[in-house]
Formats: structure tokens, sequence, C-alpha cells
């Protein structure tokens, strides 16, 4: 017998998890999609025995939506993340300086002439991202070189930045990383400001390297070494692929979540949903899966929201 749609109640003031119940009750559209999304976000946060993998791309590091990455870290909830450069920039820039709200619409030749630059609708004062990444890394390199590092992975230097970010930051990622020994995997650490500090550091500093082979054998000791694997994907890049990729060798992840707004139609990696991953033994094909689709900033405070109040009870 199929299930009645139900109309939603707001008029007794729901929490978080109720109105993602009522949610699917609702049955309607995306509505239906957010709530089988906490459902499978409850069942792989409570697994003791599922190694689970956060990924995400550095915008969301600007936004709000930052504490709410460092939450699930800070909790215990997730065993890794694989991100963006950007993820690095942002979270140490917001450590020390403000971003601000700002407009879509904002005239971008004025916030140039200002020294203003705009992600979004976020306003970031050139001076709240660069030149503090660019202070923060060249004593963070030159603390590490004077120790005898010569060679560094991407978990070792989010490590490092997660250090020199003060306890008090509790919605630093890097942080709270550091503080719960999760480690963050960044494989294309040069595309952003710590990775052009990185290199501006090697010109004068030629012995260092990246030992990027270092991370790549640390998540194959994560995923080897997993009984069940699961991943939580934001959006969708590098840092996807790369979450997705690895669990291939263990023939495939044993469950995964996707927010994403990108389409499925044009053929990227960062639209293709879970069953053509499955395809490729990315994702196993017994894999429990669901794909919400919206803005992440938006579904995810909600969603890991009604998901952490659930598992409380």
């Amino acid at each position: 017998m199929p299930r009645k749609v139900e109309d939603i109640a707001l008029d007794d003031r729901p929490s978080l998890d109720e109105l993602v119940r009522r949610l699917d009750a609702g049955g309607g559209f995306s509505a239906k999609g957010v709530a089988e999304g906490v459902d499978l976000l409850v069942r792989m946060l409570s697994d003791p025995q599922m190694t689970v993998f956060l990924s995400f791309p550095a915008d969301l590091v600007a936004t709000g939506t930052r504490g709410v990455l460092a939450t699930l870290v800070r909790g215990g909830n997730v065993d890794a993340v694989v991100t963006t450069c950007g993820t690095l920039d942002h979270d140490l820039a917001r450590a020390f300086r403000p971003y601000f709200h700002g407009s879509f619409d904002l005239d971008d030749r004025e916030l140039h002439r200002r020294h203003l630059h705009r992600l979004g609708n976020v306003v970031i004062p050139e001076r709240n991202y660069g030149t503090i990444v660019e202070r923060k890394m060249r004593k963070i390199l030159g603390d590490l070189w004077a120790s005898g590092v010569r060679s560094i992975s991407t978990q070792a230097l989010s490590r490092a930045i997660g250090a020199e970010i003060p306890a008090t930051a509790r919605s630093s990622i890097l942080r709270a990383a550091y503080d719960r020994d999760v480690p963050v995997f960044v494989p294309g650490i040069t595309d952003g400001a710590v990775g052009s500090q990185l290199r501006l550091f090697w010109q004068d500093h030629r012995a260092l390297g990246l030992d990027l082979f270092s991370d790549e054998q640390a998540l194959s000791d994560l995923v080897f070494g997993a009984r069940r694997a699961g991943a939580i994907v934001i959006g969708g890049g590098i840092s996807k692929h790369h979450t997705i990729w690895w669990n291939q060798f263990r023939d495939g992840l044993d469950a995964a979540l996707y927010i994403t707004t990108a389409v499925e139609w044009d053929g990227s990696l960062s639209g293709a949903r879970p069953r053509e991953a499955v395809s490729w033994g990315k994702l196993k094909p017994s894999a429990r899966h669901a794909t919400v689709e919206g803005d992440a900033t938006v579904l995810l405070p909600l969603m890991v929201g009604a998901a952490l109040e659930r598992m409380a009870k």
C-alpha cells in the first residue's frame, strides 16, 4: 500500500530531526531526498566499524558552513578529510581575520580597486586573506625548516597549520583535525594561497620537497584497513574524485552521501551520481547511497544538525 502524502506542520516549532521526519512524510521532490540523506548520514556516523571520509571544496570554508564541517571533525564523526588547497587558505585566514557579508551583484571593478575579493556573496579584504596567509605560512614553513624538515606531505602540512591556529578557534577545521588527530589530505596542494607560499619558500630552500606519496600511502592504509567505508561527498572536483578513486581499490565504498548542485548530463565528475561510481567499482553494487540536490550551505547545517540530534537520542 503506497504511503499517503502528509502536509508539513510547523505550528508546534519542531526540532531539526522532527522537521526532517516531516519532510519525509511530506514526500515532496527534494524534501524526500533530504530525509533519505539524513537517514543514511545517521547510519554512517553511528557505525563504529565504518571509516568515514569527508570530502568538500574550499568555497564552503569561506562561509558559516565551516562551523558545521568543524563540528563533524571535532565530534569524532569522520576519520579523514579530503579537500582542496583553498580550505587551508580560508581556514587559516578566518582563524585570525574576519570575512564579511556581501552580494552577488556588487561592482567587481570597484571591489578590485578597493582591494576587496568577492567569493559569491562573501567579501574578503585582501589583507584578511593573502596578507595573513603569507605572514602565517612564512612562520610555519620557517619553523618546519629550522626543525630539520626537508620533505613534507599535505597531511603533515595541514597538521602543522592546525597546530598554529589557537585552540580557542572552535570553528577551525584544521585545529579540530589537529586536536582529534584526523588526517587532512589535499591532493591539489599547489592550487591556492598556501600552495603559492610553499613555492615561494622553495625558491630560497630548494632542498624542501613535497612528499605526496606519503599522503597516498596513508590513504591506502585507511582504505585497506577499513572494515566498512563510507563517504560524505559535498560538491565535486578533485576532492570528490580522490575520495572515491582510492576506495575502488577495496572494491568500492559501502555507503555514500552526495550533496551537489551539479547536473549529471554534462558528463562532469562533479555531477556524476553514485550509480555511475558503481560502474567504476568506486561504490559497491550493494552500497547504500543517496544524492541530495541543492546548496550545501543550506542543506548541510539542516542535515548534520538533524543527524546529530537523532544520534543523541
